[in-house]
């Protein structure tokens, strides 16, 4: 049995669980916990100290990093393959994977830092701003290279769209999306739409009151 760790509401989270979806493994989900006695954190900490999720057990064999699980998932065997066979295309994939979780998940999650007081007493301004601003440019070109219809490495659903769906989920509820950026408003839609990505949704919609902004009728 492959055994999941991780949280609803967490992007990375996400990001594991669609391709568990997209593929329909079987698989051990355990929550990890908001209230004592945080068991299945105690489990994720022996097999990785410092805490960090989404980790997968399998075979007795711990695994960390959400891309490393899902390459891993694929190297199991389990259809359908997320990352292409061909050389050039996974690479287009692994690019587009790495972009999504450095400049999309990691300037949303600087912003909602912000605004959590037991990482920052008092919002800076300037660091929301900067953040925001970057989302801005990330969206822009993400745009201009967006096929009009399809997937990110049109036409194959893969890696890529699975770190895409959690990273533009949030950043548009930390800062929405133009409606200039027509195809990366367009692509999001997709994604919700998608049963592995809208199962994740629906999972994580009883925490939202964890998210530091009011999102009451987003999504």
């Amino acid at each position: 049995m492959l055994i999941f760790y991780g949280h609803p509401f967490s992007s990375y989270a996400w990001k594991a669980l669609i391709a568990l979806y997209e593929k329909g493994l079987d698989f051990d989900y355990r929550a990890l916990e908001t209230e004592p006695p945080f068991t299945h954190y105690d489990e994720l900490r022996a097999h990785w100290p410092v805490g960090q999720f989404p980790l997968i057990v399998h075979d007795g064999r711990p695994l960390f990093e959400s891309s490393i699980i899902i390459e891993y998932l694929d190297q199991m065997g389990a259809e359908p393959r997320l990352i292409p066979a061909d050389p050039r295309t996974a690479l287009e994939v692994r690019f587009l994977d790495r972009i999504f979780d450095n400049h999309f998940q990691a300037r949303f999650q600087a912003v909602v830092a912000e605004y959590l007081p037991f990482i920052t007493e008092t919002p800076d301004p300037a660091r929301v701003e900067r953040a925001r601003d970057l989302l801005e440019k990330a969206y822009g070109w993400l745009d201009a290279r967006l096929p009009d219809d399809g997937w990110a490495v049109a036409p194959d659903f893969t890696l890529a769209d699975c770190a895409a769906a959690p990273a533009l989920f949030y950043a548009d509820w930390v800062h929405p999306i133009d409606p200039r950026h027509a195809r990366v408003r367009a692509y999001r839609a997709r994604l919700l739409a998608r049963p592995s990505v809208s199962r994740c949704i629906e999972g994580a919609r009883p925490y939202r009151g964890f998210f530091p902004f009011d999102v009451s009728g987003r999504d």
